[in-house]
């Protein structure tokens, strides 16, 4: 049960520079091992046009002054629509990307984004260890073992394990807020959750909910009108972004998410697998989410998601739970310094089981392959391909399989490979492959052959499954 009332345990206010250590060096730590993790994948192929080469696109569009556009994605781009690029904010709103384009100026490279990201997330396990030590000064240790739980969350992992998304930025965001609301910093909190508007329509709910909640620890008119100014703008804003801006940028009028369908799924159906990411979720904290009132911001995200009629969003396999766990990981604060855990287990025991719960799951976590010797060695594939894309020319225009995409997008103007790549405008020149990729469903074989044989194509290059191929000239 959500506790609205329970006291509040006084702040011990005196921060010093020893307290900051244990938190920071488990930033560092995870910093250094998501950063890792992330190039290296990125340096085998594992990264992929979606969605790593379509922000790729974002950010080097941000970067030139231009609103965000991409040639990758028009690959799944609405029907009728036939332009050299879609615009992203007719896809997702996710202004906040821009950040990064002055960075990319400096660093014209994909991999920022995938640097961005593992810093983003550091950013998140500093503050909400930080939080844990502030809130819960008779906890030794509170502060490191509330970092770690952050950091290797399965919702954090699979972020950092699958690309670049735009919800990274929500992270630092929402320990940020979260940490504000238990200090009883409540203008500070709602100005932090209001970021949250920049980052992606969907949050927008989030923010409405922080809203209330300031409203209802509000001890005076100024924090309770705060309160419900985040709650009504937000609530605004967010139907303004659905109903008019994305709208307005997108190629055929319309949200696209809007009308999704998955295999006609609804709200009752998939429930096992709603009901894993739910219990992945108290996993983290020992059950006891639910215990504080920070719990309300996760049902806008739950909501959404179990409501989706689309299987892949329910669950804990994917980034779309990334912004649960600073919430979560806040909650499990507040919950025991509110006096709440489980019988028979003293208080210092509460944190150890959620760092339990995620130590056993880390060996199925993304980043647990860095351990594997395999990891860091090259292989045929690996060589063929860096070899295949390194052979396109500067300022090209090529198709590019699913895994290859991200590697060209700060060189080239490249699209995914896809049938009817010959009447494609503008004309594309190169055409890089591998055999493998599956995604797009059939796209790399359609392409193929409409140019393996054709005179007006040659073989480049054929190794370990990677093909170039360039038009005659």
């Amino acid at each position: 049960m959500i506790e609205l009332t329970a006291p509040e345990t006084p702040v011990r206010r005196g921060d010093t520079v020893p307290s900051r250590i244990g938190p920071a060096l488990v930033a560092a730590v995870l910093l250094h091992l998501h950063t890792a993790f992330a190039l290296r994948n990125h340096a085998r192929f594992r990264t992929t046009g979606y969605d790593l080469g379509i922000f790729g696109q974002a950010v080097k569009e941000w970067a030139a002054g231009r609103l965000p556009s991409s040639a990758i994605r028009t690959a799944s781009a609405p029907p009728g629509f036939d332009g050299e690029a879609m615009p992203l904010l007719g896809d997702h709103f996710h202004p906040m990307v821009a950040l990064l384009g002055p960075l990319y100026r400096l660093v014209p490279q994909v991999e920022l984004l995938l640097v961005a990201q593992a810093a983003l997330v550091s950013a998140a396990v500093y503050v909400t260890g930080r939080t844990a030590q502030r809130h819960l000064p008779g906890l030794p240790g509170a502060g490191p073992m509330v970092g770690v739980v952050c950091g290797l969350a399965w919702g954090t992992q699979a972020l950092v394990g699958f690309d670049f998304h735009e919800v990274a930025f929500a992270l630092p965001l929402l320990a940020l807020a979260c940490r504000a609301y238990l200090d009883g910093r409540l203008r500070t909190a709602a100005g932090w959750a209001a970021g949250l508007l920049l980052v992606k329509e969907d949050l927008g709910a989030t923010a409405a909910v922080f809203g209330l909640l300031v409203v209802h620890k509000a001890r005076d008119g100024r924090e309770r009108w705060v309160g419900w100014l985040l709650a009504g703008g937000a609530s605004l804003t967010a139907v303004l972004v659905l109903k008019m801006v994305i709208p307005a940028f997108a190629p055929d009028g319309r949200y696209l998410y809007a009308g999704q369908v998955g295999d006609g799924y609804g709200f009752l159906d998939g429930w096992p697998v709603k009901a894993l990411t739910v219990l992945a979720l108290l996993a983290v904290t020992g059950g006891l989410v639910v215990r504080s009132p920070l719990a309300c911001l996760l049902l806008p995200t739950l909501g959404w998601r179990f409501t989706s009629s689309v299987p892949a969003h329910w669950g804990p396999g994917l980034h779309y739970s990334a912004v649960l766990v600073p919430v979560a990981c806040a909650a499990l604060v507040d919950a025991i310094r509110r006096g709440a855990w489980l019988p028979g287990i003293r208080r210092r025991g509460m944190l150890w089981i959620p760092l339990g719960a995620v130590i056993v799951l880390l060996p199925f976590q993304p980043t647990a392959v860095v351990v594997a010797p395999g990891f860091w060695r090259s292989d045929p594939r690996e060589a063929a391909a860096l070899e295949a894309v390194r052979r396109v020319p500067d300022g090209a225009h090529v198709a590019a399989s699913n895994s290859l995409a991200p590697h060209l997008t700060d060189r080239t103007t490249v699209r995914l490979a896809a049938p009817g790549l010959l009447g494609r405008r503008p004309a594309v020149d190169w055409l890089v492959a591998d055999r493998t990729d599956s995604f797009p469903p059939g796209a790399v074989e359609g392409a193929l052959r409409e140019v393996v044989g054709n005179p007006a194509w040659k073989v480049v290059s054929e190794e370990a499954g990677i093909v170039l191929l360039a038009r005659v000239q």
